[in-house]
């Protein structure tokens, strides 16, 4: 029948132990072969090393290049899509440093597949609203004049001592004098302060409100 093959470390626990009366000789071997395997442990060979230190600098090298010429927003965080694409190419990095079987050509062929497709995407995004919205999302707005908007909380699973936070993050004593806080597309909270003189909502002309429309909202 089809045996599965032991995972070497539970072979080595498992393997018989030599005993007193065998002769000092088996006793010896067997002490430096488990000394060679904690050896490998912390150190395997000189090659390894070499590798690490060449790939790590050619693929930082290439990593920056890229980085440089796709423009600076390639690494912000407005949106989850931003985050993702970071987090892609850190996660690309450290396997083209660790991995042997991923070549150099490999890992700047993956930088460049994720620099291209963050491109495309800011860029048809900015001229295309709906694949902005597709991409990004519609920032929600949670409080309005002092009011909580219970919808959106619910919606976007906030609750009300968060929001009480980033008001007193912004400076503030009171939501009484807090205009309007909106939840952004990037998940960071923004406080709209001041009186609510005809135009203190205009920056929330995009911000997404459940079931009603705010009467000031100009388009």
């Amino acid at each position: 029948p089809f045996r599965l093959p032991k995972p070497n470390f539970i072979f080595w626990i498992a393997r018989p132990r030599p005993t007193a009366k065998q002769p000092g000789r088996t006793r010896l071997a067997y002490g430096l072969q488990r000394l060679d395997r904690m050896r490998q442990i912390f150190f395997d060979n000189t090659f390894s090393l070499i590798r690490t230190l060449i790939i790590g600098v050619l693929a930082y090298i290439c990593l920056i290049t890229l980085l440089r010429v796709s423009g600076k927003r390639t690494l912000s965080k407005m949106n989850a899509f931003d985050f993702v694409v970071t987090v892609a190419l850190g996660s690309t990095l450290a396997t083209v440093l660790l991995s042997k079987d991923v070549t150099l050509a490999q890992g700047t062929m993956a930088f460049a597949v994720l620099i291209g497709l963050q491109f495309v995407i800011t860029w048809t995004s900015v001229r295309m609203r709906w694949v902005r919205k597709l991409v990004t999302g519609e920032p929600s707005l949670l409080l309005h004049r002092g009011k909580f908007l219970q919808s959106e909380l619910r919606r976007t699973r906030v609750t009300e001592d968060e929001i009480l936070a980033a008001v007193r993050s912004a400076g503030l004593s009171a939501v009484e004098e807090v205009a309007a806080v909106v939840l952004e597309t990037d998940g960071s909270f923004s406080v709209v302060g001041g009186n609510d003189g005809p135009n203190a909502t205009t920056v929330l002309n995009d911000v997404h409100v459940t079931g009603a429309e705010l009467p000031d909202r100009h388009h």
